[in-house]
């Protein structure tokens, strides 16, 4: 059995908060649901399943999402030299935050590899079946071994680099989670760069990455480098509510500060003027304050624009086009109206489903589907779950039905209301999604499964 799992963005604290460790505990619960009905062999039989793969398909710690990259004299950013002693103590200083911060979350993780949280009856009467069993404590269980596999994202990826600076922090990291990689070697991007995690996938017939190589604005045909979208979280989602704190202090509304630091949650992330604009005409009656608070974004969008990373930027290949465009898109000081707002959000949306369409076209060119080798393609990185079929063709052997899944996310969400966008309406809502596959007669023969919740928000 193989279960994964995405973008859950655990972060030190300092800029947003994350998912609680109630998250991780329905985890560990599932996980014994699904070791439990992957027990149920395809011809009626009962064979307790003995180890699982759960794979952490990137973006689950967020070194990137931190204030420790503005504090006060450091002049180390993502885009700074690797190899400067100074860029592996920032990255190691944000990751123990990050791992002080989430303390009980990872308690929870670690406790699923060490053998003794996830099992299964070892026997069951002629009448059992395989719905929800549920976490209980019975006479005659046994234990199922979890195997869990960091895989690197956009918002992780220094745990791609190499050297002993970054074995160090791998290894807190290992121990934090009770990871089966390596910390003397990176943990991979590619599944390829893991003999334990391709064996996985080939095993349960599937091909997973990220897939942020597929987003322009957060890779750069390196993974070992840092990203226009890294400038973006750094320089205007962690330096703007900072800044707001800083010159306007407790004058604003609580409703409109709290907004504020739900920066981070928007999606798509160039959608945030419009979130803002809509924030303060909602949550701030004070007409001279909505000013002051787009001075102050508008200040913060120049001094994004200034810096030299994002300067060099200005290429055909960026997903906005050129830097002139980025800076029209953010700034209110442009005169952007109502209606020139909704055709922005349009535009972003559809940019934000990749250079030539929807995510999933990405999927038809890997290699594991168009040889045939994978039933499932798997990605995060967009935060939507959704599943999408791709060919079905026909052998000697019996149908092959290939699909696209993507993992979704861990945590809140603000999406534009898609009736009247000009309103600049967003809905937040709270979620969690897990993928699981299958291989041989597990679950009755069954490929796949997938669970995603959702929960209003307050």
């Amino acid at each position: 059995m193989l279960v994964l799992i995405s973008d859950v963005h655990l972060t030190d604290g300092s800029s947003g908060g994350t998912i609680s460790s109630d998250a991780f505990r329905i985890l560990r619960k599932q996980l014994c649901n699904l070791s439990y009905a992957a027990s149920f062999r395809r011809d009626g039989t009962y064979s307790p399943v003995e180890e699982l793969d759960l794979v952490l398909l990137g973006d689950i710690l967020d070194v990137i999402r931190s204030s420790e990259w503005l504090a006060r004299g450091n002049l180390v950013r993502p885009w700074s030299d690797v190899n400067d002693p100074a860029f592996s103590q920032k990255v190691e200083a944000i990751t123990r935050g990050i791992l002080d911060h989430n303390a009980d979350s990872l308690a929870v993780l670690r406790s699923i590899s060490q053998g003794q949280k996830v099992t299964v009856p070892a026997t069951v009467g002629p009448d059992a079946t395989p719905g929800a069993e549920a976490e209980q404590r019975s006479e005659g269980r046994v234990p199922v071994r979890v195997h869990i596999h960091y895989q690197v994202g956009n918002h992780d990826w220094f745990y791609h680099l190499p050297g002993s600076d970054f074995n160090r922090i791998r290894a807190s990291i290992v121990n934090a989670m009770g990871l089966a990689n390596d910390s003397n070697a990176p943990f991979p991007h590619e599944p390829q760069e893991s003999s334990a995690l391709m064996s996985a996938y080939e095993d349960h017939r599937v091909f997973a990455r990220h897939g942020d190589q597929y987003d322009p604005f957060n890779f750069e045909r390196d993974r070992n480098a840092s990203s226009l979208g890294d400038a973006v979280v750094v320089e205007l989602l962690n330096s703007f509510p900072a800044e707001v704190e800083v010159r306007m202090g407790s004058d604003l509304p609580k409703a409109c500060t709290a907004g504020l630091r739900e920066l981070d949650n928007v999606r798509p992330l160039p959608l945030i003027p419009v979130w803002v604009d809509g924030l303060l005409r909602h949550t701030c009656p004070d007409s001279e304050q909505v000013k002051a608070v787009k001075k102050i974004w508008d200040d913060t969008v120049d001094r994004f624009l200034q810096n030299p990373f994002v300067r060099d930027r200005n290429s055909p290949w960026n997903p906005f086009d050129n830097v002139d465009k980025l800076e029209y898109a953010l700034k209110f000081s442009r005169g952007v109206s109502l209606q020139a707002l909704s055709k922005l959000a349009a535009w972003v949306v559809h940019r934000s489903q990749g250079v030539e369409g929807p995510f999933f076209q990405y999927a038809l060119r890997e290699r594991a589907y168009r040889n045939r080798t994978a039933t499932h393609i798997v990605y995060g990185h967009t935060h939507h779950h959704e599943i999408v079929p791709l060919d079905r063709s026909y052998s000697d052997c019996g149908p092959l039905k290939q699909l696209y899944v993507n993992t979704g996310t861990w945590r809140r969400v603000y999406e534009l209301a898609q009736g009247n966008p000009a309103e600049q309406e967003f809905i937040g809502y709270n979620v969690m999604t897990y993928v699981t596959f299958f291989k041989g007669d597990e679950r009755h023969g069954r490929s796949f499964e997938t669970w995603s919740g959702a929960l209003a928000c307050d």
